[in-house]
Order: C-alpha cells, then structure tokens, then sequence
C-alpha cells in the first residue's frame, strides 16, 4: 500500500549572491519517512528546512503539505520575548497552553532531555532556548518534525533518550545532525544538498560516504569526457575553419555551448585544510591532580580525584549537563583553583584551548583582524599571519578553512555556528602547542570537517583533553573517558564511549569513587582497595577476568621493545627511534606494574 505524501517539493530555486543555494529541488516526503539531510556547512541545509516549514519563501517552486498535515521546525534561535518562563514558550501550541490538559507532553520532553521549563525566558542560555524549541516541537505532535541539528546542547543521556523517543514515533522526520551515532540509529534515508542539488537514496547513514565517493567519481569521468570532447572541437575549430563555413559555424556554436556549460558547472568545495602541529615536546608528566575538589554555592561539584595525565594521553570527560566537565577541565589546567587538593603542571606546556562558547571570537570584529590581531599569530605586515612559524597571507590561510575571500572581511557575527568553529580551529591550529583543551569542538561542524578533526588528533603528538557528547566521536579518539555523574564523582574507564559503556560505565551504571591513577591503563585498583572486603562488582569482575590477557600483552610488548634496545647501533644510526623506543618501553613497564598490583588486589578480594 503506498504511503501518503506528508510534504511536496517542486522546483524549488532559491539564490542568495551568485551561484543558486537550491536548484530545481524535487522531492516527496512519505509518511514513517526518517530521513538524514546532509551537506557541508553552508550548504543550505538550513535553509531547505525552512522553505519545507513555509518560513522561508523560494525564487521558483513550491512546497506543498497534505490535507490536514501538520509540519513543524525546531528553531535554531527562538524568540522568547513574550514568554515569562521556557514552559509558557514550549506549551504555546498546545490547547489551553500551559494550564492546558496536553501540558503534561512538554513536561515529559523537557525531563527526558534535562530542562528546567521553570526558568525565567530573560536569562536562559541559547541552549536552553533550542531545548525549549525542541521540547514545543515534540510536545506538539505534528506530522512531519523538521529537526534541525537536535543534539546540540544535550549531553549523552538526554540523546539517547531523544534517539529513543524519535525511534517510537510514527511521526515522519528530516534531521540535520553531525551526530553519527545519532543518524546511525535514526534514519532511513538520506537527502544530500551539495551545491544546489538534492540527490536521495533510501538506505541507512553508514552508506552515506560510499555513496558520494561514487556520485563524486561519475562526476569526475563526465568532466574529463566533457574537456576532452572541448579540446578536440577546439582543435578542429582552429584546424578546419577554412572549408564550407556554413556547417563550420554550426559546429563553433555547439563548441560555444559546450564551454558554457563547462562554464555552469560548480566547482565541488574542497575540505578544509586542517593541520596541528605540536610544539617544543612537553615533559612525560603532563598534569597531576591529588586530591582536588570544588563546590559551589554549597553544592559540590567535585569529590575528592587524584588523576595523572601522561604526554600523548586523548582523555575525554563525558557526563550530564551541569555535572562539572568544563569545570574539571578548568582545574586541571590551572584556570581555577580546587578548594582542597593541589595540581601539578607539566614542564614545556603550550596550551591551545577550542571552548564552547567560542569566547575566543569578537563578534564585531572581522574575520581577518581575527586572526591578524592575535598576538601570538601576528605576522610581519598587517595582512599576514603566522602560522606555525610560518608567515601567511591571511586570505590564504582562510581558504584553507573555507572562507572565501569576500568573508575575509565580514563580522564574525554573520558567521553560522560551524563556520565559527571552522575560524577557531584556525586560529588554534595555527600556533604550535602540545596540550589541546577541546570543549565541546563537534558542535555544528560538517560530517566531512568531523572526520578531517579526527584524523588530525590522531596524528598529534601532543595530549588532548576533550569535553563532548558526540559518541561516535569520542569512540574514534579518546583512550581514556572520565565519566563525571552529577554527584561529584568521577569513574575513569580505558577506551571511548563504547568501552566505557561496555565497562558498566555511564548513565545508570556502576559507579566507583576513583583515586589516584597509578597507570593510563586504569584507576580502578585504588578505588577497589579503598573499599576492602566488599564483594566484587560486575565491573571489577569483568576487570579481573581481563586483566590476564592485558598483563600478557604488555609482556609481549615489552618483549619486543627490549629486543629493539638490544641494537648496540640504534641510538646512533635512529636517535629518534631510539628515544621513543626507551619511552615507550619505560610507559609499558609501568603500565605492567600497575596491571598486576589490581589483578593481586582484585583476586584477593575475590577469595573473601
């Protein structure tokens, strides 16, 4: 049985400056249709959104819902001007508003994603006003729910709730998310803007990036056919010019049309050029905390943690909203002081910090005095900037970024949110530093740009400490995750969000107070020793029943290191190779001590 349209979209054209945002847009949304709309920012994903909500109208085209079809837009920036409080807002739809017999649908939304819809609408932050949009849009039931980057603002549990609730429903959905994990689980189906066009395919997220490699490579081989047939009509235009000008001239005028349309076709962005370069190499201690706690206003924020960070070490701090993760990043980098406990920096620290607020950036000031009035990348005339040593025209290394040279010169104000992302990664990524501090850097940038991020940590020689609520993210990075519950205490597990998970680790699972970490490999075996003769958990049991495996693994790959050392020549013929080696091995060696100091304290306490 087909399934009725919730939505029509029919030549839909719309230009802002020269090359059209939408071109020709056709497209039917079904009912039980979830679709992924994805496209680089800037785009026009956004854009798209709002020409389907009717708040936005075309040059050309049409958008057309059902008989009785409700559609509703989850606003990036609501205005909240005539509400007193974010429940009056997120109940304005519902009969009755918020005294209304359906108001109990928006306190149900605002506890599953962790708003207060009690707060005065005069002080809430611009996350709290998007959840306040979000909570309107699903309190309101409509047919077709245009989310627009949802996840934003929303830290993992309110997610997976969201992800949850979204999978119920049988309400259709077009979702704009950076969110992997999230349009993972989600869609059915993906609508890819990309320079104007809207291409579909009805297949799951993960195919997404086979199938632009392959609609990029069709468009590659169509491009060379067509310069090739220009060339050899160009060759025979020059050649052949002379004899029976009548049908020559015919055949120049379809060369002509040729050219043009080479002409019309838009040049694919490239991605953005990002680059990290660590500085001068930070001592093998690159922060140690003891004993440090905070609170606020009586309300404690951190329990006692003593937490080591080793050079090289990708640690992220995953939790609720409000539960202390920018803060402990703030103490930990010195920019707050503990109200007991002490922290110990690192010899050789440069430290780069990407916050969430994107505090950094003046929103009156152009793109270009951003980066050339920086003191520490201020080059040797006003229109340069150094980067990582290196002196560059500005405008150079903002297309590097993706800024084209018209942007240069506007306010950071008229940027959108990943744009702005974009211009602080240029600026942080254009000085050396070896101690990246990243809050919440996944928030509004392209797939594309994500996976760019990703690679360039990788490759890093310098530690990084991250705050954010992108699972798959965080999954393909960190090495180790400090969940942080909202009760002051904080639980450190090897590897990801995956492996935390699988740990017992986060929203509902088991929680164990950590103290010092006496290896990256954990700081369960302090924690489990503050506590003796208790049972073991499922966690210590999983964790006793591993470590057999990782005490063999680190043997072995001691093993091997000390056969390396065992060359008399290496430190002179690979000094480099050497030094790394001798580090490596000394890192091992203590991760091996510390396995078997929690396998001896964990088996003992398994035998009563």
């Amino acid at each position: 049985m087909a399934r009725a349209p919730l939505l029509q979209l029919s030549g839909i054209s719309l230009t802002f400056g020269g090359n059209p945002l939408l071109d020709g847009l056709d497209l039917v949304v079904n009912e039980g249709d979830r679709l992924a709309l994805i496209g680089r920012n800037g785009s026009g994903k956004s854009t798209l959104m709002k020409v389907m909500a009717g708040l936005v109208a075309s040059d050309a085209g049409s958008a057309v819902a059902g008989p009785g079809v409700t559609v509703a837009y989850m606003e990036q920036d609501p205005d909240l001007s005539a509400y007193p409080a974010l429940g009056d807002f997120a109940c304005a739809g519902l009969p009755g508003g918020r005294e209304g017999a359906d108001a109990w649908r928006a306190e149900r939304v605002a506890d599953g994603i962790g708003l207060d819809l009690s707060l005065p609408s005069a002080t809430a932050s611009g996350g709290e006003r998007r959840r306040a949009a979000l909570v309107r849009l699903m309190a309101g039931e409509p047919d077709l729910m245009l989310l627009d980057e949802p996840t934003n603002h929303l830290d993992i549990a309110a997610i997976e709730w969201l992800e949850a609730e979204l999978s119920a429903s049988r309400a259709g959905m077009v979702i704009i998310s950076h969110d992997r994990a999230f349009l993972r689980g989600l869609a059915r189906g993906m609508l890819w803007l990309d320079r104007g066009v809207l291409r579909r395919l009805n297949r799951p997220f993960d195919a997404f990036e086979d199938w632009r490699d392959t609609v990029w490579e069709e468009e590659d081989t169509q491009r060379h056919k067509l310069d090739r047939k220009i060339k050899a009509e160009a060759r025979w235009a020059v050649e052949g010019i002379s004899a029976r000008r009548k049908r020559n001239m015919g055949r120049v005028r379809a060369l002509q049309a040729l050219r043009a349309d080479r002409a019309a076709q838009i040049r694919r962005q490239g991605t953005a050029a990002l680059a990290l370069e660590a500085g001068t190499q930070s001592g093998r201690k690159v922060i140690e905390a003891t004993g440090i706690t905070k609170s606020f206003g009586g309300r404690t924020v951190l329990r006692p943690l003593s937490l080591r960070v080793l050079r090289g070490d990708r640690i992220a701090f995953v939790g609720p909203n409000g539960a202390g993760k920018t803060t402990l990043l703030r103490l930990l980098t010195g920019n707050l002081a503990p109200d007991a406990g002490t922290v110990s920096m690192g010899t050789g620290l440069e430290i780069a910090v990407f916050d969430q607020a994107r505090a950094a950036l003046d929103p009156q000031m152009t793109l270009w005095d951003s980066l050339t009035q920086d003191p520490a990348l201020k080059g040797g005339s006003s229109d340069q900037v150094m980067v990582r040593g290196v002196a560059r025209h500005v405008v150079g290394y903002l297309k590097d970024f993706l800024f084209d040279e018209a942007q240069a010169r506007a306010p950071v104000r008229a940027l959108s949110g990943g744009e702005r992302a974009r211009l602080l990664l240029a600026r942080i990524m254009a000085r050396p530093s070896n101690l990246l501090v990243l809050d919440e850097p996944t928030n509004d940038l392209d797939v594309e740009t994500l996976d760019l991020l990703q690679d360039v940590l990788g490759e890093y020689d310098g530690t990084v400490l991250i705050v954010s609520h992108d699972r798959d993210f965080l999954d393909r990075v960190a090495t180790q995750t400090v969940w942080l519950g909202g009760d002051g205490r904080a639980t450190v597990y090897a590897g990801g969000w995956t492996d935390m998970r699988a740990q017992g680790g986060g929203p509902g699972g088991a929680v164990a107070e950590v103290s010092a970490r006496p290896s990256p490999v954990s700081v369960a075996a302090t924690a489990s020793k503050a506590t003796p003769g208790r049972s073991l958990s499922f966690t210590e049991r999983h964790r006793l029943d591993a470590l057999p495996a990782e005490i063999d693994r680190l043997t072995a790959e001691i093993g091997k290191l000390e056969g390396l050392l065992a060359d008399a020549d290496l430190f002179a013929r690979e000094p480099v190779k050497f030094r790394k080696a001798t580090e490596a091995l000394a890192e091992r060696q203590a991760k091996l001590d510390a396995a078997e100091e929690e396998w001896l304290a964990l088996a003992e306490r398994a035998e009563g």
